[in-house]
């Protein structure tokens, strides 16, 4: 079977803005395109080197219905189809899935995976239904009407939050705890180490924010934005959103505008596309797991096992777990049933040979 590789430093993701912000006017699918064409060139690699590519969003935009190809076209690679997949907060997991599945089955060589989504503004969609009353069709705002409703669940998404709390017993006070934690980490990777700081190895920075139209950059984002300060005192004043819950705005994650991409390829072309031939990247295991009805914070549990048995390792082997939640209890519940440590989980891990030393110990992260 054919090895799934992703070249050292060929990814990139635009800076986090949250939704409303700098990024709010801005055509999620041109943007995604935009940027790629950019960071691609910048890395001197032709979009003439993929075969294939793999498109995600979960927030249709005006003309989104040509997916993948479209994109291509725009950024350069007109040659390459591929499919479009909407999987909510599995999209980009899945996004890679796919790509690698190309790889390992031949059918690619070099694939670009890239995820885009636009939050801000989402759309107001208007259903044709005959058989309303007085022929009047069915609506829902795209963003958050399905944010306040799971219609196999028939619950919104904090109350899935709310019944992994109930279940494992996790107040309010421990997923603030982490909220602070994770804080300290992301401001740790802030910190400059030779002039530049985390972010610089995978964001687009400076970022030149565009016009509507992509002529003008009326702006310049040097990180991320809509990231405001957590205290102790803040999140003491929250109250949770369910009466009697647990789950506060505080130990939530909040939407954001953006895209991010990345190569996936084999070994050989790998080192060709490489910014740094001495570190190898590979996907040893991917795997996906569905929890029970209402409890999906509890999902990527099941999912994160049966992937480490696939690459017949450990949580224990493991030197780096990076997550993405949207719930501080996600973590948590993770931490307690697989065994992984919440003080070392979602650190930033400096190889020795790239000017700094291996800091397992400390906490950093991404957002």
């Amino acid at each position: 079977m054919t090895e799934i590789a992703i070249p050292y430093g060929a990814y990139w993701c635009t800076p986090f803005a949250r939704w409303q912000g700098s990024l709010s006017h801005l055509h999620g699918l041109k943007f995604a395109a935009h940027v790629a064409r950019a960071v691609l060139s910048a890395r001197n690699i032709s979009p003439m080197v993929f075969d294939y590519g793999v498109l995600g969003f979960t927030v249709p935009q005006r003309n989104s219905f040509y997916g993948l190809p479209w994109l291509a076209g725009e950024l350069g690679a007109p040659h390459i189809g591929g499919p479009t997949i909407m999987q909510a907060c599995a999209t980009s997991a899945r996004v890679l899935a796919q790509a690698g599945q190309e790889i390992t089955s031949r059918q690619a060589t070099c694939v670009l995976a890239i995820t885009a989504d636009r939050v801000s503004n989402g759309p107001h969609l208007y259903y044709p239904n005959p058989q309303g009353s007085g022929g009047t069709g069915d609506t829902e705002d795209w963003v958050l009407g399905n944010f306040e409703c799971d219609p196999y669940a028939a619950c919104n998404m904090v109350t899935t939050a709310e019944n992994c709390a109930s279940k494992w017993h996790v107040s309010t006070a421990e997923q603030h705890d982490l909220v602070l934690q994770r804080h300290a980490q992301y401001q740790d990777a802030l910190t400059e180490t030779h002039g530049t700081t985390f972010q610089h190895r995978y964001m687009a920075l400076p970022f030149a924010v565009p016009d509507q139209r992509f002529q003008k950059t009326p702006s310049t984002l040097t990180s991320d934005e809509g990231v405001h300060p957590t205290t102790l005192n803040g999140l003491q004043k929250l109250k949770p959103v369910t009466p009697g819950g647990t789950i506060t705005y505080g130990g939530q994650t909040y939407p954001a505008d953006g895209n991010a991409g990345m190569i996936v390829t084999t070994p050989a072309r790998a080192k060709e596309l490489t910014q740094n031939p001495a570190i190898n990247i590979r996907v040893l295991a991917i795997a996906q797991a569905r929890a029970e009805r209402a409890m999906m914070p509890a999902a990527p549990i099941p999912a994160a096992q049966r992937a480490l048995a696939a690459a017949d390792l450990t949580i224990k082997d493991l030197a780096a777990i990076k997550s993405h939640n949207p719930f501080a209890v996600n973590d948590i519940i993770f931490a307690r049933e697989t065994g992984a440590d919440l003080d070392t989980m979602n650190n930033y891990w400096v190889l020795p040979h790239l000017g700094a030393s291996a800091r397992p110990d400390r906490n950093a992260c991404d957002h």
